[in-house]
């Protein structure tokens, strides 16, 4: 890993002694979507998991990640929410929520430790990838070690597949 810069994401899950993979592509800066990610990193889309920052109608902020050819359906992260609304934050605002920009955000070391659901679809896969922090890299984790690092619960939160 010479050549990939230590993120936060990565301090984390070594501090915490989880062994992962960091995985780097080229970055297109128009085509900053999971799909896109996982196609330049060679990885199945469905273990490419995208980070949506979320917020409640309480104004809670929370994090749900599902396969990249996959959306949160809004019903299913209610619910799971125990909220009335739950709606995706603007573009503008997640640097500031997160510490992250589009397109590298990770669901490890946000500036804030929030409600975390990872689609449960995850646990089907030894090995699943979320964003290292940065645009351009990945990081590949068992399921069950993503969710002890980042607090996180399994939810069915996802769309149906296409």
């Amino acid at each position: 890993m010479a050549g990939i810069k230590k993120t936060n994401a990565m301090r984390i899950l070594e501090t915490a002694g989880i062994p992962y993979r960091a995985i780097e592509y080229a970055v297109d800066p128009d085509n900053l979507d999971a799909m896109t990610a996982s196609e330049k990193a060679g990885l199945d889309p469905d273990t490419v998991f995208k980070t949506i920052v979320m917020r409640t109608d309480s104004n809670e902020i929370c994090v749900c990640c599902v396969p990249a050819p996959r959306e949160v359906n809004l019903k299913k992260a209610r619910i799971a929410l125990g909220a009335k609304e739950v709606l995706p934050v603007r573009e503008t605002e997640l640097l500031g929520l997160t510490g992250y920009i589009r397109g590298g955000c990770s669901p490890l070391g946000m500036k804030r430790p929030y409600r975390t659901l990872i689609d449960e679809t995850a646990i089907l896969y030894g090995a699943i990838s979320v964003s290292g922090g940065v645009r351009g890299v990945q990081l590949l984790l068992s399921p069950q070690d993503l969710a002890r690092a980042s607090g996180a619960s399994f939810s069915d939160i996802a769309t149906v597949d296409r």
